[in-house]
Order: C-alpha cells, then sequence, then structure tokens
C-alpha cells in the first residue's frame, strides 16, 4: 500500500490527502476536489503552476517554457509533475490564479489572499 500524505492548498484553504504514487493534481482529481486549476495534465501548458511553501517532493521534468530552473529551485513547480515525499503546504500561483480566487471569492464572500511570505521548498533528495 503506498504512502499517503496530506496537502495544504492555501488559496483555497483546502486539504486533501494525496497517494505518494500519484501527482499532486491527479491525487486532488480522484477525489473530486478543484483547488489546483487543470489543463493538459504533462507539464507543457502551465495552468496547474503552484509555490511549495513546505514538504519534501520528487519533480519530474517540466517545461522550461512554463517554470524556468530559478522558479523550479525557488519551489515553484507544476502539480502534474510533482509526487508528495510528505506533508506539503502550497498556493497555485499559476495562469488561473484570479479564476480560482475569484471563485473562492463567490463560493464563500470574503477576499481569498495567498500568504505574503514565501518559505524555501524542501525537495526530496
Amino acid at each position: 500500500m503506498a504512502q499517503k500524505y496530506l496537502i495544504h492548498i492555501g488559496n483555497s484553504g483546502e486539504d486533501y490527502t494525496c497517494d505518494a504514487e500519484l501527482n499532486l493534481l491527479r491525487g486532488m482529481e480522484v477525489l473530486g476536489r478543484r483547488g489546483i486549476p487543470v489543463g493538459c495534465r504533462g507539464g507543457g501548458c502551465g495552468v496547474c503552476k503552484v509555490a511549495i511553501h513546505s514538504g519534501s517532493y520528487e519533480a519530474r521534468k517540466m517545461s522550461r517554457d512554463c517554470v524556468s530552473a530559478e522558479e523550479e529551485a525557488s519551489g515553484v513547480v507544476l502539480a502534474c509533475r510533482v509526487f508528495p515525499r510528505g506533508e506539503m503546504s502550497l498556493t497555485v500561483v499559476g495562469k488561473m490564479v484570479k479564476a480560482l480566487e475569484r471563485g473562492m471569492e463567490k463560493q464563500t464572500g470574503a477576499p481569498v489572499d495567498a500568504p505574503a511570505v514565501q518559505l524555501p521548498a524542501r525537495p526530496a533528495n
């Protein structure tokens, strides 16, 4: 049985459990959640771009058109190319962040604020 880890999405306040064998995006999808926007699911469109604030993960190859080497080094990755290796906290920062936040405001009636401070991510070794 695969290990499961708690994933927290700061923009929406959602938490979900992701199997270590699934990428963050797929783990969210199989539970019927919608906190991370879904695009091509293959690392080429950038729709699921997130900033990892804490936690360990394994990142697979992703398009440099979507995520620069500098961004990746600072914890900005594509959720479809990242596999959890521990409990994680992240925020959506990609092309769809405004639409996500507008949707959350409509749903809750309150403005959604992303964290002001980005903590360094800790990739798995």
